[in-house]
């Protein structure tokens, strides 16, 4: 049947559509009044250049086609992320920090869940150009605020630090195969097949990568993490980013947005071939799984030529919108079909100017009128032209 879209792809119909225009046009807002500069990748690009520094992560999600120009392979963006890390090393050639930001669809080979769409919208922002612990307290505010635009209900985020089990790999001489089982084995918190695949490692490495996967809760397990695990220089200084981050939330966000509800995973590794940092999912009631995801990737930018560091975070803005608080708008205003009344004209641009929806009815369809919503039509009394609700205008003019 020719109307049957392809699986896990829809169309956005009014309603929706208009809730998403309206929460993207408020989170822009808030980005560029932050000094966020709007940028807009394109769609397609070159395989080799859409999928640098992002190892395989990207690589199965990302549609593949070849282009009839060039003969090379192109690829449909299955995030924006890397494009935005291309812009800033290639293009923008900036010195200083530069805060980007971002909004536009993109197309996933598979789903990301059962419910989820292949074609998600997907907003962000990033900083580029700043290393410190700063600017990830920067982007986990904005996204605080950007939910709390969103008026979702039971926002919080978990927290980790991909340095914390990259340390503990490098500190055990841990080859690449095993480095990946482990990964997997983390990813699941599967402690059986943890034991197993850390038989042959050292009591103590051992005793820490079994210890990870109960390593979640508040501030507290930073305080175990900081006793039980060894004593390596860059492990060390992801719980001390960590602590900056716990401490920064307890003291609140005084000025700008309330704090999330924050919680710490040190085995959280989403993204662990392409983070360099902390990284973070936000969570919300009504979406299945993370509304957003963000992180620190300072390595990117370096398969473009110039080396930055870099976190930001992105969010589904279908998601969002759909567990967003409803957006209360006032129903159209019906106005008559007009000849050449003039004084008609500038009543109906008057009412646009003011933010009113005015619908000019066309002739010949009064009977769908209840099709297009309006409570309220535009109606002559006395050389005027005033609003009344439908119902009434009805009864006065019998």
């Amino acid at each position: 049947m020719r109307w049957l879209l392809p699986e896990y792809i829809e169309d956005i119909l009014p309603a929706e559509a208009a809730r998403i225009e309206a929460l993207r046009r408020a989170l822009l807002d808030q980005f560029a009044a932050r000094g966020y500069e709007l940028v807009m990748p394109p769609l397609l690009e070159y395989v080799e250049s859409l999928l640098t520094g992002t190892g395989h992560d990207l690589d199965l999600r990302t549609f593949k086609l070849v282009d009839q120009l060039s003969g090379r392979m192109m690829g449909v963006r299955a995030d924006i992320t890397p494009q935005v890390a291309r812009l800033d090393a290639h293009l923008l050639n900036r010195k200083g920090v530069a805060r980007l930001c971002y909004c536009g669809s993109v197309l996933h080979a598979r789903p990301a869940g059962l419910s989820a769409t292949r074609e998600p919208l997907q907003i962000g922002a990033e900083i580029y150009g700043h290393a410190g612990v700063e600017s990830d307290l920067e982007v986990q505010r904005l996204l605080c605020a950007t939910l709390e635009v969103a008026g979702v209900r039971g926002a919080r985020v978990d927290i980790g630090h991909v340095a914390v089990f990259r340390a503990l790999v490098r500190a055990a001489r841990i080859g690449p195969e095993l480095e990946a089982e482990l990964f997997e084995a983390l990813q699941k918190k599967d402690v059986p097949a943890l034991r197993t695949l850390t038989r042959s490692l050292g009591a103590r490495l051992r005793e820490a990568l079994l210890l990870l996967p109960e390593l979640y809760g508040g501030r507290d397990v930073l305080a175990l993490a900081a006793r039980r695990l060894p004593k390596i220089p860059a492990l060390r200084r992801a719980l001390a980013t960590l602590r900056a981050l716990a401490d920064a939330g307890n003291a609140g966000n005084a000025g700008n947005a309330t704090t999330l509800a924050t919680s710490f995973d040190l085995a959280e590794l989403r993204g662990y071939h392409y983070h360099s940092g902390i990284v973070f999912d936000a969570y919300c009631d009504g979406v299945t799984g993370a509304v957003a995801r963000g992180g620190r990737y300072d390595e990117v930018g370096s398969a473009f030529g110039r080396s930055r560091p870099a976190t930001g975070f992105s969010i589904d803005l279908r998601a969002l919108a759909a567990a967003a608080a409803p957006v209360t708008r006032r129903a159209p205003i019906l106005a008559p079909p007009n000849g050449r009344d003039p004084t008609l004209t500038a009543k109906v641009a008057s009412l646009r100017r003011a933010g009113e929806v005015v619908i000019e009815e066309l002739p010949g369809h009064a009977r769908h009128r209840q099709e297009l919503g309006c409570t309220r039509v535009l109606v002559r009394r006395r050389g005027r032209w005033l609003v009344r609700p439908m119902k009434a205008a009805k009864d006065q003019a019998r």
